[in-house]
C-alpha cells in the first residue's frame, strides 16, 4: 500500500485484529480498546510478521508478555508501548481519525508516498517472516494441541494439554 493507512480501533482487537494494526501507519484507539494476541493459548503462533514487528515496536520483554503469555494490553498503555499513536474518548474516535486523514491529504502526495516507502524499506524481512509464519501456522492448525485448544474453547473449558505436545 503506497498511501498511509490510518486505523481507528474500537472494541476488542484480538489476534488478527491486532496483527492488522502492525501494518498501519497511524493508529488512533478509543479509550475502551483492549489488544490481545492469544495465539499460544490456542496452540498457534502469531501471523503476518507479528513475531518480527511486535518486538520492534514494544521491545523484547514486552513482546514476550504480549505474544508468549497472551497478556492483554489496554488502550491507555498503547502509546507508551508504541502500539498506537494516540488514545481518545470513544465518541471522538472517528473524528480524530478523519482529522489525521485530512492532515495527510493536505500534504504533497508524492512526498508522503516516498517517505512511507523509505520507512517501510527498513523491514526487508517482513515478507519472508510472513511466509515462514504461515508455514508454521498451518502445521500448528493441524496439531493435536490446537485440536484440544479449539475443542476446549468451544466447550467453554480449560484445555488439557498434559498429554499433548
Amino acid at each position: 500500500m503506497q498511501k498511509p493507512l490510518i486505523a481507528a480501533v474500537n472494541g476488542a482487537a484480538v489476534g488478527v485484529g491486532t496483527t492488522m494494526l502492525l501494518h498501519c501507519d497511524l493508529i488512533v484507539a478509543a479509550g475502551s480498546v483492549r489488544f490481545a494476541m492469544p495465539f499460544t493459548s490456542l496452540a498457534l503462533i502469531p501471523e503476518a510478521a507479528s513475531t518480527l514487528l511486535v518486538p520492534c515496536l514494544l521491545g523484547h520483554q514486552r513482546a514476550s508478555a504480549f505474544l508468549l503469555l497472551g497478556e492483554p494490553l489496554d488502550a491507555v498503555t498503547g502509546p507508551d508501548w508504541g502500539l498506537v499513536n494516540q488514545v481518545v474518548e470513544d465518541r471522538m474516535l472517528m473524528e480524530t481519525a478523519r482529522e489525521i486523514g485530512r492532515r495527510l491529504a493536505a500534504l504533497p502526495p508524492e512526498a508522503v508516498r516516498l517517505t512511507k516507502r523509505l520507512m517501510r524499506q527498513g523491514e526487508p524481512t517482513v515478507a519472508g517472516r510472513i511466509k515462514e509464519e504461515m508455514e508454521i501456522f498451518s502445521e500448528r492448525l493441524a496439531s493435536a494441541a490446537a485440536r484440544e485448544a479449539f475443542a476446549a474453547f468451544m466447550e467453554k473449558r480449560k484445555p488439557d494439554l498434559s498429554r499433548v505436545r
